[in-house]
């Protein structure tokens, strides 16, 4: 019989707060947790933490208040991605569009209160979400 326990293999992935999937809000840098997450979602542990989701501004991207968000830190993006971004020190979840000398970061939410943010290279790109997890 082959065992093979690589399914079950978990390493603890720091959860380190809260972040807005609506208007921007600073994302506290604190370890509020430890979850362990499969090994297959994170190849390298150490470039992965998680978030919690706030607010209604993804809602339609599947990502819900109060979902996990499994961050893989890196500082660029493509279009299409959805990025954990950093404008002057607040942090939000939004899908990065690249467009020529502008860059759009789009909700996509059932709330119409929620518009494009459009910005030049004044903000910078903290990861990538790679997982939604639904809580």
């Amino acid at each position: 019989m082959l065992h093979s326990t690589a399914e079950s293999d978990t390493v603890n992935i720091p959860l380190i707060g809260a972040v807005a999937c609506g208007l921007p809000t600073f994302a506290e840098a604190h370890i509020e947790a430890q979850i362990p997450i499969a090994t297959q979602l994170v190849k390298t542990p150490s470039d992965y933490f998680l978030l919690r989701a706030t607010g209604d501004s993804m809602n339609t991207k599947g990502i819900d208040s109060g979902d996990l968000l499994l961050i893989k830190r890196q500082q660029t993006a493509v279009t299409g991605d959805l990025v954990l971004a950093l404008i002057d020190d607040e942090a939000t979840i939004k899908e990065f569009r690249h467009n020529g000398n502008t860059i759009v970061l789009k909700p996509h939410s059932t709330n119409p209160k929620h518009q494009p943010i459009i910005l030049t290279t004044d903000f910078r790109v903290q990861g990538v979400v790679a997982e939604v997890i639904k809580m």
